[in-house]
Order: C-alpha cells, then sequence, then structure tokens
C-alpha cells in the first residue's frame, strides 16, 4: 500500500565541480540505510526505486530489523514511502527473527528479483512481477548459504547484484573478503563457483585501507568499477578493472569517513548523470542504528578517476568524533 507522499526538501545538488561542498539531505523522515537505488520502467511508468534496510524498525542497539523498506520518486526531488516490500518471514527456512540487513534488486526476465541478507550467515533471493512488493521465495532455499557453499566467507551479506554487456550477472558479497559469484540466466541459481575479489595496489601509507564490506560494481566507458567501505568506520574508496572479476586496482576515496560506524554505498546512472546513494547520520535522535539515505552527484575525471564527494564541514567526522 503506498503511504502519502512525503515531501522531503532534497538538496539542488552542484553538478559544477567536484570540489563544491555537498549538504546531504535525507530521502525520507524515516530511519532508513544500506540504499540499493534503481530506475525500472513499468509500463509508462518510470520510477527510482530506493530499496533499504530499515533502521526504524530496529531496537536501537543493533541492527535487528526483520523487514526492508522501499522509497520511491519520480524526479530524485519528492520521495514516497512505498512501505515494506517483504520481510524475512518470505524466507520459510529463515529464522522469524533474522536480521534483515544490507538488500539488492534487479530487473530481468520481465520480473524483479529481491536479493536478502538473512540472519548474517544466508543471502536468499524472492521474486515479483512488481518492484514494489508482492515477493515470494524464489528458490526453497538460500541462494547463498555459508554452512553450504565453499568459500562462501565470514558473513555472506551485503549482495550487489550487476549484469554486463553480454547478459551475465555476478553477485558480490561478503565481509573483510569480498567475494563474486556467476548467475544463472535464471537470477536465482549459482553459475559457478564462488571467488575471492582481488584488489591490488594499496597504499602502503595506509594499512587501514582495506576491503570492509559494501561490494559494489558497475560499468562507465568500459571501466569497471569496484566500490567499498574500508571497514568499521570506514571510508568508500574505488578501485578499477578491465573485467567484472577483476583484478581491480586501488584508486582512491570517494566518500570520506562519516561520524557513524558503518559506511555503505551504491552508484545510480540514469540519462547521462551519476549519483552515489549512501547513509549518514542526518534525522533527530540519528546515530550508527538510526541511519538516513541520501545520495550525491558522483564526478568522473581524466584517465577513469572519480571525485571525492565533498561534505560539508557539518557532514564530516572522523572515527572517535
Amino acid at each position: 500500500m503506498m503511504l502519502p507522499t512525503l515531501r522531503i526538501a532534497v538538496v539542488a545538488f552542484s553538478l559544477a565541480a567536484a570540489s563544491c561542498g555537498h549538504a546531504a539531505q535525507p530521502i525520507s523522515a524515516r530511519f532508513a540505510a544500506d540504499p540499493s537505488p534503481h530506475y525500472f520502467q513499468t509500463g509508462s511508468d518510470g520510477r527510482f526505486y530506493v530499496y533499504a534496510t530499515d533502521d526504524a524498525s530496529n531496537s536501537g542497539k543493533y541492527w535487528d530489523s526483520t523487514s526492508w523498506r522501499v522509497y520511491t520518486s519520480k524526479d530524485l526531488q519528492s520521495w514516497s514511502d512505498a512501505g515494506i516490500p517483504l520481510s524475512v518471514t518470505v524466507f520459510k527456512w529463515a529464522r522469524p527473527d533474522a536480521k534483515a540487513w544490507a538488500p539488492e534488486a534487479a530487473y530481468r526476465n520481465g520480473k524483479y528479483y529481491f536479493y536478502a541478507p538473512v540472519g548474517g550467515d544466508k543471502i536468499g533471493v524472492a521474486v515479483s512481477s512488481r518492484p514494489d512488493g508482492g515477493f515470494t521465495d524464489a528458490r526453497g532455499d538460500a541462494l547463498v548459504d555459508k554452512a553450504r557453499d565453499a568459500n562462501a566467507g565470514d558473513e555472506p551479506i551485503d549482495p550487489a547484484v550487476f549484469v554486463d554487456k553480454d547478459g551475465q550477472a555476478y553477485m558480490y558479497f561478503g565481509t573483510r573478503v569480498p567475494k563474486v559469484v556467476k548467475l544463472a540466466p535464471d537470477m536465482v541459481h549459482l553459475a559457478g563457483a564462488i571467488q575471492n575479489v582481488v584488489v591490488q595496489g594499496w597504499p602502503e601509507s595506509d594499512p587501514k585501507k582495506r576491503y570492509g564490506e559494501a561490494p559494489f560494481l558497475h560499468e562507465h566507458n568500459g571501466v569497471y568499477y569496484f566500490t567499498f567501505s574500508t571497514g568499521w568506520p570506514g571510508q568508500i574508496v574505488y578501485a578499477t578493472g578491465g573485467s567484472p572479476l577483476g583484478p581491480f586496482t586501488y584508486r582512491g576515496v570517494v566518500i570520506d569517513y562519516l561520524k557513524i560506524s558503518t559506511n555503505h554505498q551504491a552508484i545510480l546512472e540514469h540519462d547521462g548523470e551519476a549519483y552515489v546513494f549512501y547513509h549518514d547520520q542526518l534525522l533527530p535522535g540519528g546515530g550508527s542504528m538510526r541511519r538516513s539515505i541520501t545520495y550525491a552527484p558522483l564526478k568522473y575525471g581524466p584517465g577513469g578517476t572519480i571525485g571525492q564527494v565533498q561534505l560539508e564541514p557539518a557532514q564530516v567526522g572522523r572515527p572517535g568524533q
């Protein structure tokens, strides 16, 4: 059920220069995190959809919500809270109190697929004919299961799906060691072994710049960009490569440390513009367990570089501040 439109004033971003300060504004008055942004065309209606972890329904002491949230917009300015697209109870094989963490969505074969990290040790996949709900379990068991699948890693969480120009789909996930696996054409089965993602060229001057979580891949002008968080707290950094499977070479920072314990991003390109969605401490009462989703323009530079998002001083914080 569509709730009344929330007229949240989203800043009119300046695309003139990457050095301009970005004043972050939340897309919703409800706490939410871990954005998965998409533009989906349903008939004659095209909308932006942001799938999210629902921080408003957690305990406030941990990320223990059991359902996800989705927000929609026609123009990236006015956003509507479209409610709960699904909860962990869709997956009968999962505990009903299992944690619902950073989600992902994809469109293929005329259907919408929702990739759901459940309980910290499994990733489920649900399917629907609509992008805003009606999702049902697509398999009857987990797509990735730490207890079942070789090389699933410490925590198979934070799924991110990328479909290359040749039609091959890939899913990235994991903490501490990034993972990638090919998806079958039906989008609900794996098509090969789970592999480690290799990132080379880390700056020796900062040994803390290592992969932590939130893997995401996108392609721009033939370059594959692998972005991720370096830890808890972490920066959002990027690496580039010539293939979805890497190896990738570290290039630099996209978003610096925030005043919260996590940093999680996703990149959306639409009509020639690029945006990086992320979460921060933005609403009254917010914090590491009560985050808010926002976005900023993403600017590319020469040689395949990405300009760092320059946050206004009020939004920038080093760990411990």
